[in-house]
């Protein structure tokens, strides 16, 4: 079996493969001073309550946005599953080429996304990951990692209203049933999702713009935890992929095993 371990700002999500089949997936809060003991004793009890055998585990693969993660889960693979595990980053192969100004800024999670995007659906292609920030990323038709957008995600937004004002309350993100707000809360939400349903598509308009070439049709995902959401009303997003990340470090652990 392969263990994929997804690093995020807001949580970690793993995965176990079988071949190309992914069995279990997990998702859990990113605390940055967890040990990597707790790590793993949490990952066992994660693998038992599935009746599944770390033994069972061959090869574990890792990306991580979060830098004081990147020597803890390392570790924990190292401790707990005897496995020296590939971690994404420079020097691993992802059969993209990336037209950044410098390769080593874009975020593992976007390289990984756009492996298995352009796997998965081919190019052109602009993969929209809903996180803590919300990216934007342009695939060419030939598969280059061409750049893309990176904002403020919609929960950062909405706790930012609430610390930096005096009267507004913090409020649960969700779709009101009308625009024009007829109380304060309803008023917030309506805000924070159709403001960002707006955000998303002007963006996506805009690449669009640049990408087309020929009339070339440019396909368009979303991912993440808030993509259902802001996606419902969108007009150019037709597809949700939430475990695009997951299936991308199984594509890249291939090319590198």
């Amino acid at each position: 079996m392969l263990l994929v371990i997804d690093v995020g700002n807001t949580n970690i999500v793993f995965g176990v493969y079988e071949g190309k089949k992914l069995l279990y997936d997990w998702r859990i809060a990113t605390v940055r001073d967890r040990t990597s003991d707790e790590y793993g004793i949490l990952i066992k009890e994660m693998f038992s309550y599935q009746g599944l055998k770390t033994e069972d585990v061959e090869n574990i693969i890792i990306s991580s946005v979060v830098p004081p993660l990147m020597y803890t889960l390392p570790n924990m693979s190292i401790k707990y599953f005897n496995i020296d595990p590939i971690v994404v980053g420079p020097g691993i192969k992802t059969g993209i080429d990336i037209k950044y100004d410098n390769p080593k800024e874009v975020g593992a999670d976007r390289i990984v996304n756009a492996v298995a995007g352009y796997e998965k659906y081919g190019g052109p292609l602009i993969i929209v990951d809903f996180g803590t920030a919300i990216t934007f990323d342009a695939i060419s038709e030939q598969g280059d990692y061409l750049g893309g957008i990176i904002t403020p995600g919609i929960k950062i937004s909405s706790e930012a209203l609430f610390l930096r004002t005096a009267k507004l309350p913090k409020v649960e993100i969700a779709k009101p049933d009308r625009v024009i707000g007829k109380n304060t809360v309803n008023s917030i939400q309506s805000g924070l999702v159709y403001g960002y349903i707006g955000l998303t598509d002007h963006i996506i308009e805009k690449m669009i713009e640049e990408m087309s070439k020929g009339n070339k049709k440019v396909e368009v995902i979303a991912t993440g935890g808030f993509s259902s959401l802001i996606t419902s009303e969108s007009k150019y997003i037709n597809k949700i992929d939430k475990l695009l990340t997951l299936e991308g470090l199984r594509i890249i652990y291939e090319r590198n095993k």
